[in-house]
């Protein structure tokens, strides 16, 4: 039986990278960077996309330890974590669980979505863009109250854009004959 550190809440004993939370993934991805690390270096790695304090790092790490997927070995007062299994292993793994848990174990299932789905995106982005925007004088010099007119024009429909600017047109024309 897996030990209390193995196991997930409802779910009984991790088997997978898949089952590592966003923030042990994390640290792993920094770990994997440096090769080996202490807490302190994770945690400085991290700030700018995820920062978090001293302890919870170290907390994370010490999971990592009880779960055999970080070894640590004592420098000092502070532990240096290596990782146990290489960046590589662990997509490996992480696909073989895709495969067998979404795809019946059928590595051209995988194969077959993911080329349907690369093809959709390209469709998509390839698609000519239905409203394609129009810039006018009135645009780019709006008389008073016209600016409100031009944005509003932007979140409408082509029509309810065309009168929106047809209207804003006017208003300058008038503004400019009182002048």
């Amino acid at each position: 039986m897996a030990s209390a550190a193995q196991m997930t809440p409802s779910h009984g004993p991790r088997k997978s990278i898949l089952e590592l939370a966003p923030l042990e993934l994390d640290c792993m991805n920094v770990l994997w960077s440096l090769g080996e690390a202490t807490v302190q270096q994770i945690r400085e790695a991290l700030i700018p996309s995820r920062p978090r304090a001293y302890t919870t790092i170290m907390t994370i790490m010490d999971r990592l330890a009880r779960k055999t997927v970080v070894a640590r070995q004592k420098h000092g007062r502070a532990y240096v974590y290596r990782p146990q299994l290489t960046a590589e292993e662990a997509r490996g793994h992480a696909v073989q669980q895709v495969v067998k848990g979404f795809f019946d174990g059928s590595p051209e299932a995988l194969a077959a979505h993911l080329s349907s789905a690369a093809g959709a995106s390209a469709s998509n982005a390839l698609r000519p863009i239905e409203m394609p925007l129009r810039v006018t004088e009135s645009a780019l010099r709006p008389a008073a109250g016209a600016t409100r007119n031009v944005r509003r024009a932007e979140t409408q429909s082509p029509a309810a854009a065309a009168a929106a600017e047809e209207k804003s047109v006017a208003r300058s024309k008038l503004d400019a004959s009182l002048l």
